[in-house]
């Protein structure tokens, strides 16, 4: 008797394993098969087929399912050998790859986008070369900006320095001209990975008073030498898909894990958290952590961190950095 429950429970789990499998294998040949959906589709189909009949003809049933995951298997080695680019008709905003160069504590980084915006498809754009002294490096930041769902916000880490310089990482997808972002596409191979290195009042900016987002700023407790080894940890990335592009994914390559790889490469990440996920929660998470200013409660810091309308009329102001800052918890002036 306990045999056989031992059985059907293998079955069952077994069987929702492969299922789960077999539909993400005809996804990924829907997605990242063949550009005509005419043979796309019929592809996908097939191989759901094909697993099915495995499943259905090889007896015992556990062998059956066993057989029916190596199509899927074979749709793995595929998939995962699709090369990712770095030579397409990339949209403006994400024709150029940075690259930082280090001397000593001084780091000179190049393609750092500080594009003017008259709206969020009319801009000039303007690649500069930037040098920043590590040593004075003096804190860094993370914005939670939001365009929809509160479950859901973009991240974006910035670094602070003394001399009154901010640099400004956002991890992205890059896309092709175009090319639109879809969540679902997002899981699969159509996106490259692509850190946007930039001035804030770029990327702040553009996200505050073009694309409508709300966006929040939060100083992150972490010392000089922290901030210090997680940007150079961030540059040296960013020297890494310059030359060997990666995918972007919306579960395991997304704009926040990619941050909490980062901060466990310096020996600061945090365990797992499904706030990792819903990242529109991410600051509730920090402040449990003690990660983010907890002088006030939680609302309270939540409403002082809101910066969309300090960053709406900052506008083009050299100062930009400074003025959202104004009242920020935590933030020194």
């Amino acid at each position: 008797m306990l045999g056989r429950a031992v059985r059907l429970l293998a079955t069952l789990l077994l069987s929702v394993i492969v299922a789960v499998a077999v539909a993400w294998a005809a996804m990924a040949i829907w997605v990242d098969g063949p550009h005509q959906r005419v043979i796309a589709a019929p592809m996908a189909a097939g191989l759901v087929i094909v697993c099915i009949i495995l499943a259905a003809i090889v007896r015992p049933l556990l062998r059956g399912l066993t057989v029916a995951i190596f199509p899927v298997i074979i749709v793995a080695l595929w998939w995962t050998a699709i090369p990712a680019s770095n030579t397409r008709d990339w949209t403006p905003e994400v024709a150029r790859t940075a690259r930082a160069t280090f001397n000593g504590s001084r780091v000179t980084i190049e393609n750092v986008r500080n594009f003017r915006y008259r709206s969020e498809t009319d801009y000039d754009q303007r690649w500069e070369t930037r040098t920043y002294d590590l040593d004075r490096i003096k804190g860094v930041d993370l914005f939670l900006s939001y365009w929809g769902p509160t479950e859901i916000a973009h991240t974006i880490v910035s670094w602070d320095f003394d001399d009154g310089q901010h640099l400004a990482i956002s991890i992205e997808t890059r896309k092709e001209k175009g090319e639109s972002y879809s969540a679902l596409r997002g899981f699969f191979r159509q996106y490259e990975l692509y850190y946007v290195v930039a001035d804030e009042h770029d990327l702040v900016g553009l996200r505050a008073k073009y694309r409508g987002e709300q966006v929040y700023l939060y100083r992150l407790r972490a010392t000089a030498p922290q901030a210090r080894a997680l940007l150079i940890d961030y540059l040296h990335e960013v020297n890494q898909l310059a030359d060997h592009p990666e995918w972007y994914n919306a579960l395991t390559q997304n704009c926040t894990t990619t941050i909490r790889g980062h901060t466990q490469n310096i020996g600061v990440g945090g365990s797992l958290d499904w706030r990792l996920l819903a990242n529109g929660h991410l600051d509730e998470l920090l402040y449990e952590r003690g990660q983010i200013d907890t002088s006030l409660p939680f609302a309270d810091l939540r409403a002082r961190s809101n910066i969309t309308e300090k960053a709406k009329a900052a506008g083009d102001s050299p100062d930009f950095s400074a003025r959202i800052r104004q009242g920020a918890p935590g933030i020194s002036s």
